[in-house]
């Protein structure tokens, strides 16, 4: 388990499956509120994290939100068991995704985003960022606290590259968002938590836009 805290909000991730998804779990450190971003499998995991979310407050933790990233399989087979587990916490996704999701693993979601949405947790505040061509309804989510400014990515941006697409108009697509409404809009010091693997910052790959346009991927 990796841990991250900021002023107000204890980050606490696990790797889950044979795929490595990075599942997050954020807890206010005043209010006991938290959010888990993407409830990828291994439920029972899941579970444990969010307990574990316990010795981050002195109140009664709640998890108050599931968000998931994007539709795609490896991040939601523990999304039916997690949601189950845990009733009280609103199911969340990219307003162009949550058909999807739904179809796929029968968990209707409660409230669908869209880009630059805003979402107060009572204790953190996450804003939305669509980010179009991994998946249509693609979203990151950042968390700006206490001068720091984090970016949860999903798939869409790793160390060294764009999340996959599976068409030159998708790649377009993304690269313009990534460019637009991440790499325009916030600073290098920007930590970049994805869906697999390590941390990055937006920093380290500002300089490699270029290339990754280049060579299309």
């Amino acid at each position: 388990m990796n841990t991250i805290e900021t002023e107000h909000v204890v980050i606490r991730s696990i790797a889950v499956s044979e795929m490595s998804n990075n599942v997050y779990l954020l807890t206010a450190k005043e209010t006991g509120s938290q959010v888990l971003i993407d409830a990828a499998d291994d439920a029972a995991a899941i579970t444990e994290l969010v307990a574990s979310g316990a010795q981050d407050t002195e109140a009664e933790p709640t998890l108050r939100a599931i968000i998931t990233t994007h539709q795609h399989w490896d991040h939601i087979r523990a999304l039916p068991d997690t949601s189950a587990n845990f009733p009280e916490a609103m199911t969340i996704a990219g307003a162009a995704d949550a058909a999807a999701i739904t179809e796929a693993e029968g968990v209707e979601i409660a409230h669908s985003v869209d880009h630059l949405d805003v979402g107060d947790f009572g204790g953190f505040v996450l804003q939305a960022i669509a980010l179009r061509g991994h998946t249509p309804g693609s979203i990151a989510l950042l968390l700006r606290d206490g001068g720091q400014t984090i970016l949860f990515s999903g798939d869409s941006l790793f160390p060294g590259g764009p999340g996959k697409t599976w068409s030159a108009e998708d790649f377009t697509s993304l690269m313009d968002d990534l460019e637009d409404r991440v790499f325009g809009e916030l600073p290098d010091e920007t930590l970049v938590l994805p869906g697999h693997g390590d941390s990055t910052t937006l920093g380290e790959e500002r300089p490699k836009l270029g290339e990754w346009r280049e060579r299309g991927w």
